[in-house]
């Protein structure tokens, strides 16, 4: 049985939810153009993954960046940095720093010690043994998600269950959704970055299982925000549901990759 996500983003995929001003389009196409570059990357958590060589090392590394990237980046950023400078001290890259479990040495099972905010050592040391032992298993990620489908062209839905699904059947809550029904912006970030290819900031590892049409924007409040004050929706809750009809939204501008309007949408919060 399809998931309320999957019910929702099929019947939105390639239809247009309202007509849209041109000015606004013209807008929107030019944000995006303006604000898709690498220096977009500089202060963003998509910066880390640029920093490492190797597929299997650019996606670990991207996961565990978009997992803890909540809150504010002067915090969260130093925090994945910290973790980057663990792997690189005791491992040959951050995939062997996680695969091997060399990270047990640096992030123990402490629930007494905060590492960031509401993430105790204990909730980061779960995760990434859970992380672990997909590696060990499939190799990677992507190796996972793939296993895991029921076609050969995977939507950004179907990737964003079975990540949610793996973790939360191993009892992993908070940095990872335990299901679909918030937005699980996080995730779709990390699929923003793994799918959209042709791009100065996303890597497009997994362009070819994923469609980036089927792409679901990395909603917040802010871009919630944002998306009311331009007229794009009308939403009071940064839900799944909200993140797939803004995203049919900014598919009318961008039909075939309609992720850029998260470029636009970062444009507009600038701007204005």
């Amino acid at each position: 049985m399809e998931s309320d996500c999957e019910q929702q983003s099929a019947s939105l995929f390639l239809t247009p939810y309202f007509n849209m001003q041109q000015t606004l389009k013209n807008t929107l196409m030019q944000l995006a153009a303006e604000y898709e570059n690498k220096d977009f990357i500089v202060g963003d958590p998509s910066w880390f993954m640029h920093q490492v060589e190797g597929a299997a090392n650019k996606e670990t590394l991207a996961f565990v960046a978009a997992s803890l990237s909540y809150g504010s980046r002067k915090q969260f950023l130093p925090k994945i940095q910290a973790l980057l400078d663990c792997s690189n001290g005791r491992a040959q890259s951050f995939y062997d720093w996680v695969k091997t479990g060399t990270f047990k040495a640096d992030i123990p099972d402490d629930q007494n010690r905060c590492f960031y905010r509401l993430y105790t050592y204990a909730t980061m040391h779960k995760m990434l043994c859970a992380l672990q032992e997909m590696l060990l298993s499939y190799g990677t990620i992507k190796q996972y998600v793939k296993t895991h489908s029921n076609t050969e062209t995977m939507t950004c839905s179907e990737a964003v269950e079975v990540i949610v699904r793996y973790f939360s059947e191993r009892g992993i809550e908070g940095i990872i959704p335990k299901n679909t029904k918030s937005s699980c912006k996080r995730i779709c970030m990390f699929l923003r970055w793994m799918v959209r290819d042709a791009s100065p900031v996303d890597i497009g590892l997994w362009s070819d299982i994923i469609d980036k049409r089927t792409l679901i924007i990395p909603m917040d409040t802010h871009v919630l925000q944002e998306a009311n004050r331009l007229g794009l929706m009308s939403s009071k809750v940064a839900s799944m549901s909200s993140a797939i009809k803004l995203t049919a939204r900014l598919r009318e501008v961008f039909p075939d990759d309609p992720l850029k309007g998260d470029f636009a949408l970062f444009g507009v919060g600038i701007a204005k």
